[in-house]
């Protein structure tokens, strides 16, 4: 990748290429957690090469496989540590059983204050979440789903809603700023087997940031 010009586009196994040698510097004590988690999001969010470079200029290049050289597999798949579907709890198998669940939500609300969705909770077939002056935070990494089609709508005026999905989940984002903004830069393709997400809706004088993040559970695992 060093060779081609940084505002080439990257790919999602580029990103994820850097994740995994991300998290092998992780584990060697080479970072610590902030670090750690300020450049594995990142990765996620790099929409070009040149974005991608810095994160790993001070890292050893044995590390894992170079951005971009196919290492680890097929060309130009995703070298995931510890196989496919790592960063999932119990791994992309675990998805069928998180889908189908009879839903424990099915919208939130906030006028001057704030809501959050996170944990173990069940995510409706649609769910909508508006908020007025006011914040809410969405995540799904631990969450289960009424369908395997899942749509979120969300609404902000003059406040903000994040929502925060995990690295396997697939994820598509189609809301729309007016004096605010609607971040897509969480938007990107799942694992075999992963719900389809679909994010939509506005903000006005606010904001909508759809970001990804790994999973509790896989930042203890990088611990250890």
């Amino acid at each position: 990748m060093t060779s081609e010009p940084p505002d080439i586009r990257a790919s999602d196994a580029e990103r994820e290429r850097v994740a995994e040698r991300l998290r092998d510097a992780y584990a060697e004590g080479r970072l610590d957690m902030a670090e750690f988690e300020e450049r594995l999001d990142s990765a996620y969010r790099a929409r070009t090469h040149g974005e991608l470079v810095p994160l790993l200029r001070d890292l050893p290049a044995g590390a894992a496989a170079p951005v971009g050289d196919g290492a680890g597999g097929a060309a130009g798949a995703p070298a995931v540590a510890g196989g496919p579907g790592a960063g999932a709890v119990g791994g992309e198998r675990a998805w069928p059983a998180r889908i189908g669940r009879p839903a424990t939500s099915r919208g939130a609300f906030a006028f001057w204050s704030g809501f959050t969705r996170r944990g173990g909770w069940s995510v409706a077939r649609e769910f909508t979440a508006a908020v007025f002056q006011g914040g809410g935070d969405i995540d799904l990494r631990e969450a289960s789903f009424e369908d395997r089609e899942v749509v979120i709508r969300c609404f902000a005026v003059m406040g903000g809603i994040q929502v925060v999905v995990p690295p396997d989940l697939h994820v598509e984002v189609s809301g729309f700023g007016f004096m605010g903004g609607f971040d897509d830069r969480g938007a990107g393709e799942g694992t075999p087997g992963s719900p389809r997400v679909r994010i939509t809706g506005f903000a006005l004088m606010g904001g909508v940031d759809v970001r990804r993040k790994e999973r509790r559970s896989t930042r203890k695992q990088l611990r250890k």
